[in-house]
């Protein structure tokens, strides 16, 4: 896959670390990343979120027969940023055969929480 071409390279995700039921990415606060008023836009941490248990759960399915993709995202903003760097981390809540729940923290450089989401990952058969 050519991450180019994806809005995680448009938003300058990056994803550091990857474990079993575990992933922490960050992404930069500037002009690709601000709603009009020069804070990080909702939608942006939202996309980090969804990109982070997407990654988690991709990691934990039949690659060779299984995708995965996101059902259903909710967040609650509860910190504006205006530059630097947000670092997500997602740990996964609950892991079935058909659907996945992963919790995401977005957190500042100082360790104070920017947004908390849940993200419910659907497991689908590869086509």
């Amino acid at each position: 896959m050519d991450l180019k071409k994806t809005l995680i390279h448009a938003l300058g995700i990056e994803v550091i670390k990857v474990e079993r039921g575990l992933v922490v990415a960050t992404m930069p606060v500037d002009e690709r990343t601000h709603q009009p008023w020069g804070l990080l836009h909702g939608g942006a941490s939202v996309a980090l979120a969804e990109t982070v248990a997407s990654v988690g759960a991709f990691e934990l399915v039949d690659k060779s027969s299984e995708v995965v993709v996101g059902l259903e995202i909710n967040a609650n903003h509860v910190r504006g940023k205006k530059d630097g760097i947000v670092t997500a981390t997602g740990t996964v809540l609950h892991q079935g055969k058909t659907t996945m729940v992963w919790d995401i923290k977005i957190t500042d450089e100082e360790e104070r929480l920017i947004c908390v989401s849940r993200c419910t990952m659907a497991v689908i058969k590869r086509r």
